[in-house]
């Protein structure tokens, strides 16, 4: 099996997509990318260090880099995955209508990604 990619945004949706990601790794005795997807204005304050001191202390091979700059981080994770590798995304809680419906970023991921998808909620 090849990498574990998680796309990350500090927030509870990116911290369970994390923490997963983490357990995935482990299990497939992979590394781990952890791809920084923030786009919002705003985001830019949010501070990674919580999410590295976690990684660190997973004892998981990682590396953590920003998107590379498409358009949203969901052309990013599509761009960084290969086929055998596994995304791992956050999902928010929905209404029964708005399940019916994902969320435009993580739609175009199932839709797009070369590889497995897993999605997770908080």
């Amino acid at each position: 099996m090849g990498t574990v990619v998680v796309g990350y945004v500090p927030n509870p949706e990116g911290d369970a997509a994390l923490d997963r990601a983490i357990s995935e790794a482990r299990l497939r005795e992979s590394d781990l990318l952890v791809v920084d997807v923030r786009r919002r204005v705003g985001d830019e304050g949010a501070d990674l260090a919580p999410a590295r001191e976690r990684l660190a202390a997973s004892g998981v091979s990682f590396d953590v880099r920003e998107g590379p700059g498409g358009v949203d981080g969901a052309e990013d994770l599509v761009e960084v995955a290969s086929a055998d590798d596994l995304i791992v995304i956050g999902l928010k809680r929905r209404s029964p209508l708005g399940k019916l419906i994902l969320g435009s970023s993580a739609q175009r991921i199932l839709l797009d990604a070369p590889c497995p998808v897993l999605t997770v909620k908080p």
